[in-house]
């Protein structure tokens, strides 16, 4: 299925990019594809499942915590039979695990199914980036890493409307376009290639030994970015309601406000890094998150919520490339799949752990403003962390320390 490849590096370009651009696009349809038809899901199955309040949620976002408990399996899986491989086999099993619910009457079959599904995302997530780590190198690295960021920006904006209008006439109906990765199955096998490994550690200038401490430091703060950037689009919805707005239409349009504002901060990315280092983004970036959190715990408007949105979601748009990249540079090319399924499962684990860390902050007395508050100024404090850390070794040293890392 995965012929070793001889062509070097320099022959990879826009078909493979291509490729692996609609595989990373996958991982944001198996969520938001499926979350317009959560009422209906919850009106179907309550009256004859005592679980359902519980049991529906977990059906949508049940897939996030499959992904974050075996994207450390898929990315040794990843190390040891080929990153090609498991991506088509993972494909194959996307496809067809994503539909089957659509063909239940259980609901807690329909969990158990969207939990191995999740399985098959971070198999698929973690061989995509894996795969941008093994064909480029320097400039060409940061742009597919960004070009990853934004298609799967703009994918799940194009499919949460998708699903949303689909689910109009069947929550069944949603689940039937999961087949459609299939059709992706012939150009993976056809257009990617599977590195020789010993090639790349000679050919390159991949470090010698794995950087551990580079590697601790991104699953940390990729980590504790999602924790802070799921606290909008998880937490504003009800402070909304507190101020007295109930509309859906307003509620979902701060939220794709802030889809908005994530894609631009991901565009803007590769002129910032340039500009201010990987150090110097980190940052902007938690400054950023810390502004917009602090607005939107002290908003008292409509208006005053989107403000705070927007400047939350560009800060959010730089998170994941910037934390990326590093990430890949501080591994060896034989152990790429595991480091790479490491940084999706800190990823994963933020987006689970976010509306806990809230809830328990909750539990400790105060309100959600006043809560939302306090984790901006945490952003800021690790805002200043990184601003010293780019600005105490000096110029020279400075320099060498953000192309290590960039």
């Amino acid at each position: 299925m995965s012929e070793v490849n001889t062509v070097p590096r320099q022959a990879t370009g826009r078909r493979e990019g291509a490729v692996i651009m609609a595989g990373s696009s996958l991982t944001i349809m198996g969520a938001v594809m499926v979350a317009p038809i959560l009422p209906k899901l919850g009106a179907e199955f309550g009256p004859i499942e005592s679980n359902a309040d519980v049991l529906v949620p977990i059906a949508i976002t049940g897939p996030a915590l499959a992904i974050a408990l075996f994207a450390p399996v898929a990315g040794w899986l990843a190390d040891r039979v080929g990153r090609k491989n498991l991506l088509v086999i993972a494909t194959l099993l996307y496809a067809l695990l994503g539909a089957i619910p659509a063909l239940l009457n259980d609901l807690q079959a329909i969990v158990g199914v969207r939990l191995l599904f999740g399985c098959t995302e971070a198999a698929i997530m973690t061989c995509c980036a894996t795969l941008i780590a093994d064909y480029w190198r320097g400039e060409e690295r940061f742009r597919y890493v960004n070009y990853q960021v934004v298609t799967i920006g703009v994918v799940g904006a194009l499919f949460f409307v998708i699903g949303g209008a689909l689910g109009e006439h069947s929550w069944r109906t949603p689940f039937y376009l999961y087949i459609l990765p299939i059709l992706l199955v012939p150009l993976m096998m056809k257009v990617l290639w599977e590195p020789r490994h010993h090639a790349e550690s000679t050919n390159s200038n991949d470090p010698e030994q794995v950087n551990f401490w580079a590697l601790l430091v991104g699953y940390i703060l990729v980590c504790a970015g999602m924790i802070l950037n799921f606290i909008v689009p998880v937490q504003s919805p009800a402070l909304l309601v507190s101020m007295g707005i109930t509309s859906s239409t307003l509620i979902g349009a701060a939220s794709g406000l802030g889809l908005l504002a994530t894609l631009a901060g991901a565009l803007f990315w590769p002129l910032l890094r340039r500009r201010l280092g990987i150090r110097g983004c980190n940052a902007l970036l938690l400054a950023l998150i810390a502004v917009g959190l602090w607005l939107l715990a002290g908003a008292q408007s409509y208006n005053g919520v989107l403000v705070a949105v927007f400047i939350h979601g560009v800060g959010a748009g730089l998170l994941v490339p910037n934390v990326m990249a590093p990430v890949m540079n501080a591994l060896t090319a034989a152990t790429r799949g595991r480091g790479m399924g490491g940084f999706t499962a800190s990823l994963y684990i933020g987006q689970f752990v976010s509306p806990l860390v809230v809830a328990g902050m909750l539990a400790q007395g105060g309100d959600l403003r006043s809560v939302i508050a306090t984790l901006s100024y945490a952003s800021l404090a690790g805002a200043g962390v990184w601003l010293l850390a780019r600005l105490i070794p000096g110029r020279a040293a400075q320099g060498a320390a953000n192309s290590s890392m960039s």
